[in-house]
């Protein structure tokens, strides 16, 4: 058992400097703050606006990912495909994959923060364009997260929201997501080259010690914690990891991102109390979001406003078409960078201040193709 002694202080200092560091938080912090001067007799219903299946279902993946990433596992077989990476094209199209594929089970930020930091060492050896592929890969992780119901967070909540099992979910979104990582890899081979790259980078990367313990540990739960999520029993299976984790390995609970949990608790009271305004309210009901294409149409456009996930929230205040949302503020993470956080998470990584520009070039015809590709499946039968 890791002692919790000198966990206790640091992480809450770590959360307090973070969150006061997060323009996101503070954003909604404030709106909060309005809302309940604004309304002070709403306050005592806040609790009720959360919706706890997700935010329990959302932090045992964060913990069982936290684990995985701290074990080690990735960074390790990140290393040994260093060794198959023979051309600029080769090595561009296993890191768009691997993102892609990552992004399915870990979501997509976490995806990221595996890949990225790969790509950045592979870069510095290989004089690849790192810049370039990072924009890829957050394409690729936007793409793929995009096909399970943990994949990421708006997925998460629209799978709690459609009561569906996750076998359903992923056959709904699988024809979008295969026709738009088909589009991506072919973009991919198109936009790197031929040239060899060296292959010493396995030299170049200090040796990662694996935490085989850890990883045995998160991937002997992760299953049953999907299984138990898929079956509603979200509250008791993250209680288990939560106590199992806590006995065997405090450190990674202390390590977690609990300011990413509040941020959507803020999101679920914030966007309701948003969305229970008359003006608001009138608004939207001016858009016609009973018809599923205007639904969809209005995921996608809200999304390059406010992000996806925000949009996955306050739009299912409107209509119980989970499927149209869902492929509308996924095919939304494309295009403005706002559009989903992890391409601001990819961005900030890059380290580049022109990577923007990069991103846009390259992201915007995809939110155009995206656009098409789902108006085509959504609509060219009888709809959803």
């Amino acid at each position: 058992m890791e002692s919790g002694a000198m966990t206790t202080v640091h992480p809450v200092r770590a959360l307090l400097r973070n969150l006061r560091a997060d323009n996101f938080f503070l954003i909604m912090f404030a709106a909060l703050i309005l809302f309940s001067f604004a309304q002070p007799g709403a306050i005592a219903s806040y609790p009720g606006l959360v919706d706890w299946h997700t935010i329990a279902a959302l932090t045992g993946l964060l913990i069982l990912t936290k684990g995985l990433e701290m074990s080690g596992a990735m960074h390790w077989l990140g290393r040994r495909l260093i060794g198959v990476m023979t051309t600029e094209r080769a090595a561009a199209l296993w890191l768009v994959m691997a993102a892609a594929l990552l992004s399915t089970v870990l979501t997509n930020d976490v995806a990221l923060f595996v890949v990225v930091p790969l790509t950045l060492g592979i870069c510095r050896i290989t004089q690849m364009p790192a810049t370039k592929l990072i924009v890829f890969e957050a394409l690729a992780v936007n793409a793929g997260s995009a096909l399970t119901p943990i994949g990421n967070p708006q997925n998460l909540f629209l799978w709690q929201l459609s009561q569906v099992s996750f076998g359903q979910f992923v056959m709904h979104m699988l024809p979008m997501v295969a026709l738009l990582m088909a589009v991506l890899l072919a973009v991919t081979a198109c936009a790197f080259g031929s040239r060899p790259i060296q292959g010493d980078g396995d030299k170049q990367h200090p040796p990662v010690e694996l935490d085989v313990p850890m990883l045995w540990l998160s991937l002997a739960l992760y299953l049953p914690f999907l299984v138990a999520t898929d079956l509603r029993y979200q509250g008791w299976a993250v209680l288990a990891v939560l106590l199992i984790f806590l006995a065997l390995r405090a450190r990674v609970l202390a390590s977690l991102d609990w300011g990413l949990l509040l941020v959507f608790v803020l999101m679920f009271i914030d966007l309701r109390l948003l969305a229970g305004l008359d003006i608001v309210r009138n608004a939207m009901a001016g858009l016609g979001l009973e018809q599923a294409l205007n639904l969809y149409l209005t995921s996608m456009m809200a999304s390059q406003i406010v992000s996806n996930v925000p949009a996955a929230i306050a739009l299912a205040e409107y209509s119980n078409n989970w499927r149209a949302i869902a492929y509308g503020v996924n095919v939304g993470g494309f295009g403005f960078m706002v559009g989903s956080l992890a391409n601001l998470i990819a961005l900030r990584m890059s380290g580049d201040r022109r990577a923007w520009l990069v991103f846009h070039a390259y992201s915007m015809p995809f939110l155009a193709i995206g656009a098409v590709l789902g108006y085509l499946i959504l609509f060219g039968r009888s709809g959803p």
